[in-house]
């Protein structure tokens, strides 16, 4: 229980800016068009031969011009989940209005969360090796090939000169990293942050990795109908690439400059199965301790909440133990609202998931539609609103975003419509 006197010293932080990189779209607006479309990302692998793989189906994101945020001679030394999130991190920047100058870079900070990394790169490079020697391996080779790269290329693009740190935390990275972003911001460690997730991690070895752990999705003959969350007939969840970036503010500052405030962050919690690398803990403890957590930081009741963006990963163990979770912290007011899944139509992005998430969230809000949770045509719950096939028009003033990872990872943050 966080201590009240605390609560109240402790500054407002809010949303200024989203930019989004997804297998739906190349933007924000664009990707949230596409969730109210219910249209899917999911696709047959094009990248690289899968036919021998465990499964042949991913949500690639398609058409991404590097160029169109960084020079050719910047980007060509990036691996793509580290473009994914400059490009997202432009997005934010632009949309927020937010100025780095010298009154501004030294309190913003950068924080990216990321559960695989620069994985294309570092896999390119072991295969360069062996195939080619050490001579053709080039000196940007360890920044490229680190998990601080999306972080650190965004801060010398755009200046800012607060912390710069890299996280990873699975499939709740992005979560944790805006979470933790808005600490820096809450308790003046900054004043601002571009924050988020990114990744790319539809390679051979870790298709053929997840395949062999029976998580993925094998309805490779109906790659849109593969991801399924809260339907009775899901098999596994598909992978998928992306970024999700967020701007955050210290909130009075944010309305100082008359910037565009999308909504406030009013809570984050977080916690550890300490159970099982890939499997949640019976009862989902974990997880309704994460969303307890953020509960009382956020310092409103359960019933106040409008809508919950689900993990919801279309994989036999998750979807069951989540809803149970949700069912058990939020009380009868869980079967009253729309629960929805926007994986069934992305895919799962991991690291990345959590942020774009958010941000569909953030549309929530601001737009009074909830997105859809598609191929649901079996609800495990009948006696949930997984928001099945079709948006539906809700006014919400408090939305929930969850992110439970492997190895235990859970993450979720509460978002409220501005209220000066």
């Amino acid at each position: 229980m966080l201590p009240e006197e605390l609560r109240k010293a402790r500054r407002r932080v809010v949303i200024t800016g989203c930019g989004a990189v997804t297998p739906l779209a190349l933007t924000a607006e664009e990707t949230w068009a596409a969730l109210l479309e219910g249209r899917s990302g999911i696709r047959t692998i094009t990248g690289f031969d899968a036919s021998d793989l465990p499964t042949s189906i991913a949500g690639e994101v398609r058409g991404f011009d590097p160029s169109a945020y960084v020079p050719h001679r910047v980007s060509r030394r990036m691996d793509s989940y580290a473009q994914y999130a400059v490009g997202a991190a432009v997005q934010a920047l632009e949309s927020s209005g937010l100025r780095l100058d010298s009154g501004t870079a030294d309190r913003t900070g950068v924080l990216v969360g990321s559960g695989y990394g620069p994985v294309q790169t570092n896999h390119s490079m072991v295969l360069t090796l062996r195939d080619k020697g050490p001579r053709f391996i080039t000196p940007y080779s360890q920044v490229t090939g680190a998990m601080d790269s999306a972080a650190g290329e965004i801060s010398m693009l755009t200046g800012a000169r607060g912390p710069s740190r890299a996280l990873s935390t699975a499939c709740a990275s992005g979560t944790d990293a805006i979470g933790e972003a808005a600490q820096w911001i809450r308790y003046g460690l900054a004043d601002a942050a571009i924050t988020g997730g990114a990744e790319d991690c539809i390679t051979r070895v870790d298709i053929a990795g997840s395949g062999n752990a029976k998580a993925l999705s094998v309805r490779v003959d109906e790659p849109q109908k593969a991801s399924r969350p809260f339907d009775t007939d899901r098999d596994g969840f598909v992978m998928s690439a992306g970024a999700g970036i967020v701007v955050l503010e210290e909130a009075e500052a944010a309305v100082r400059r008359g910037a565009p405030i999308l909504a406030e962050l009013i809570g984050y919690g977080a916690s550890s199965d300490a159970y099982h690398w890939t499997a949640p803990r019976k009862g989902g403890e974990g997880m309704k301790q994460a969303m307890r957590a953020a509960i009382d930081d956020a310092g409103i009741e359960p019933e106040e909440i409008g809508y919950v963006n689900a993990h919801g990963t279309s994989t036999p163990l998750n979807d069951e133990v989540e809803t149970a979770a949700i069912r058990d912290v939020l009380g009868p007011h869980a079967t009253t609202i729309p629960v929805s899944s926007t994986k069934s139509m992305t895919g799962h992005m991991i690291g990345a998931a959590g942020a774009v998430e958010l941000i569909a969230s953030v549309h929530v809000l601001g737009t009074g539609m909830v997105p859809p949770t598609i191929n649901c045509e079996n609800p495990l719950d009948k006696e949930m609103n997984y928001v099945a096939h079709v948006p539906q028009r809700r006014d919400v003033e408090v939305a929930m975003s969850n992110s439970f990872g492997f190895g235990g990872h859970n993450a979720v943050l509460l978002i409220r419509r501005w209220q000066e």
